[in-house]
């Protein structure tokens, strides 16, 4: 039997009970869908998450007061044994490898020009800052390198901030109020937009120190270390943790790497696709069940045509082969529309609402239409077998 005539069979079977391949395939079609769904909005968080933590560039290591984790987020941790300092800040740039440290306070203030105001970010950091966490200056220049005790009263603002408090101005060489302090402006920054939901455009740089006595501070609430490409980096924690521990008396800090942040990223994103494998697999063995059905009757209906088949030669292997054959078209076709149905409302859902982030996955898509007919051919074997065995002569004789 050649396999085109497995494959007219197969389908003028299916053709012949057409509601009931119907509603087996969507068993089928209900879990793929799910997956490619499911794995497409996955993807696309995963991608965007990667994209947010890489946008202050992949070579990042963060220092926070404090023996807790802080997943790199400024000012988490305040009380501590000993507070990061200045010395700190400017001892960890001469580590090997290690190609820029800045050292970072944050508040939040009113800003003020005339008679304009914008609360906003003021965030102190040092000339390091561009290299370090890659943004460009857009007009002027950022903070000079200046002995951080001597900095002078400068400040570097958002496009957002230039917007409001000087729409339609240049700001260079305006004087803005923070505080009861005021800054020179002479530098605005390109716009960048949201990372991890904190505005880029609305902050005010201006030099560590003075935050610091605006503030009211003594110490540093992080250290941002950025170390050279293709160097160890846990090598260079490890020389990171023994210098602080060296000068503090003990580890009453925390170090965390982006390297770090996305294997924690990393380590979530898998449990959630388990999951989606796991809805996936429920809905699939329901489809395998349903197809294990429609395999059982059929043989039940089919007998006389199968005592036939075998009247007329067909072996115990074509006849097993011919309903496994059915079975992976009806698994095959379910799979195919739940792929084509999970694509269309994915991307039907980025296109409606475009921050939605959608990346496919054609590896899984591929994966999920295999086991879809896999499944099929699992949930046939018994029916196929049985109809397999059966005798020419009673199968002729049966009503």
């Amino acid at each position: 039997m050649r396999t085109a005539d497995y494959a007219m069979l197969a389908f003028s079977s299916l053709r012949f009970s057409r509601l009931r391949t119907y509603l087996t395939a969507l068993g089928i079609a209900v879990g793929i869908a799910a997956v490619v769904l499911l794995t497409a909005l996955g993807g696309g968080a995963q991608d965007y998450m990667l994209g947010q933590f890489t946008q202050f560039g992949a070579h990042i290591i963060a220092v926070n007061p404090g023996k807790t984790t802080t997943m790199g987020v400024s000012g988490a941790v305040i009380s501590n044994i000993r507070p990061l300092s200045l010395e700190d800040a400017e001892g960890l740039r001469r580590i090997p490898n290690v190609r820029s440290s800045v050292p970072v306070v944050q508040g939040n203030s009113p800003v003020e020009h005339g008679n304009r105001t914008r609360w906003t970010f003021v965030i102190g950091v040092n000339h390091e800052v561009p290299q370090t966490w890659k943004i460009n200056v857009a007009q002027g220049r950022f903070l000079p390198n200046e002995k951080l005790e001597q900095a002078r009263n400068l400040a570097v603002i958002g496009y957002k901030i230039k917007q409001e408090l000087f729409p339609g101005r240049n700001p260079l060489g305006e004087f803005i109020r923070i505080g009861q302090e005021r800054f020179r402006v002479i530098g605005v920054m390109e716009s960048k937009g949201q990372v991890l939901g904190f505005d880029m455009d609305d902050i005010v740089y201006i030099p560590v120190y003075r935050a610091m006595s605006l503030y009211n501070r003594e110490s540093l609430m992080e250290v941002d270390l950025l170390y050279a490409a293709g160097r160890d980096e846990k090598q260079i924690v490890e020389r990171i943790k023994k210098y602080l521990i060296e000068r503090h008396g003990g580890e009453d800090f925390t170090i965390t790497s982006q390297t770090d942040i996305l294997g924690t990223l990393g380590s979530i994103l898998t449990i959630l696709t388990a999951v989606v494998a796991g809805l996936g697999s429920i809905s699939l063995l329901v489809g395998g069940v349903g197809i294990f059905t429609i395999m059982s009757i059929a043989v039940n209906e089919r007998i006389k045509e199968i005592g036939l088949l075998r009247a007329l030669g067909a072996s115990k292997r074509q006849i097993t082969l011919l309903f496994l054959f059915e079975a992976a078209v009806l698994s095959g076709l379910g799979g195919v529309a739940g792929m084509l149905t999970g694509l269309s409302i994915a991307w039907l859902m980025h296109f409606f609402i475009p921050a939605l982030p959608v990346s496919v996955s054609w590896d899984y898509v591929l994966l999920a239409e295999i086991i879809a007919i896999a499944t099929g051919m699992v949930a046939g074997l018994l029916p196929a077998r049985k109809a397999a065995s059966m005798a020419p002569v009673e199968a002729l004789r049966s009503e």
